[in-house]
């Protein structure tokens, strides 16, 4: 059946500035990093991302090892455009990185300029575009000069595969050496995407911590990971259940599931029931609230393995505001800033 976008699809999704750019993100965008590879099947795909775009999700965020195996979420996305979004492409950013291992060999990870620059190759190929909106370096590479990291950054943009430079999991230190370079070349940062939630809150760390960091030189954010690879969720309220993460052991493992860590779950199921919020919910809303330090999270990147838990996740931009008893009971449950309960 051909696809047509609905018509009220910028009603009811906020949009944010990148930092001091000119870019506004969703809110709480599409990533695909799971569930978009080889083991999902492509209507189940494509009815997702469907349903994000009709809410307003106009970025859907990938990398080139996106899978299972690497590479094909970003093939598979690629037919999804073809096939259901290509009339709108001026309407979505699109956002692919490198720096992790992707093909055998010296040059097929880490942070040179030939890694870096072939795979962004790679990747317009396998999704049949001209450009990404958003090239990010994936993780900072210690065997590399960030000089030259940021360098292949900069003439992706300038070659026009990419619009925009982004960085993911730099330290604030890096980010703002990082900005320095890039802007020094004329390529302006626009967004750092570290993994950040109520369990996982080393963000909010050090002097600068990286939102200060990301003020100081202008940068917006989009925090992934935002439900703890699924803890933030009701999926383990009541154990196990067969076919979780959890039970696969790759991202998160079983005995990372402790009897204290179910005791902050369950406290923050409380809270969010309160709030008239799922848990989930409401790990996304406290991640878009108000910063005390530095700039509010530019977007919440979420990932959905179905339509209904992708409605789920979106249903969070209804209550955005957290009174300051909330804000300390939460406290009470989750992380100390700057500290993590990561797996």
């Amino acid at each position: 059946m051909t696809y047509s976008a609905a018509q009220n699809r910028y009603e009811s999704m906020p949009y944010r500035r990148v930092g001091r750019s000119g870019l506004k993100l969703p809110i709480i965008s599409l990533g695909l990093w799971h569930n978009f590879g080889d083991d999902k099947r492509f209507d189940e795909q494509s009815a997702i991302l469907r349903r994000a775009f009709d809410l307003g999700v106009t970025h859907f965020d990938l990398a080139n090892n996106y899978g299972p195996p690497d590479g094909t979420a970003e093939t598979n996305f690629g037919r999804h455009l073809a096939q259901d979004f290509k009339p709108y492409r001026d309407e979505l950013v699109i956002s692919s990185k490198a720096g992790h291992r992707m093909w055998p060999g010296p040059y097929g990870d880490g942070g040179s300029r030939k890694y870096l620059l072939s795979s962004l190759d790679q990747s317009l190929e396998r999704m049949g575009l001209d450009y990404v909106d958003i090239f990010y370096s994936h993780r900072p590479d210690p065997d590399t000069p960030l000089e030259e990291t940021m360098g292949a950054l900069d003439q992706a943009v300038r070659s026009g595969k990419a619009l925009y430079a982004g960085i993911s999991s730099y330290s604030p230190e890096q980010t703002i050496e990082a900005a320095r370079i890039l802007k020094e070349l004329g390529t302006p940062l626009l967004i750092h995407q570290p993994h950040y939630s109520m369990f996982d809150r080393w963000t909010e760390d050090g002097q600068p911590n990286l939102f200060q960091a990301l003020e100081q030189v202008g940068a917006g954010s989009i925090a992934f990971s935002p439900l703890a690879q699924g803890l933030l969720t009701n999926r383990y309220l009541n154990g196990i259940p067969e076919n979780s993460r959890a039970t696969k052991g790759r991202f998160l493992s079983e005995s990372a599931i402790t009897e204290p860590i179910l005791e902050r779950i369950h406290g923050l199921n409380d809270i969010a029931e309160q709030r008239g919020q799922t848990l989930a919910q409401m790990a996304i809303a406290w991640l878009l609230r108000d910063q005390p330090v530095g700039t509010p999270v530019t977007s919440a990147l979420i990932g959905a393995s179905s339509v209904k838990q992708l409605e789920d996740s979106l249903a969070a931009v209804n209550n955005l505001e957290f009174s300051t008893e909330e804000m300390t009971a939460i406290d009470k449950f989750a992380a100390e800033p700057g500290g993590n309960f990561r797996a």
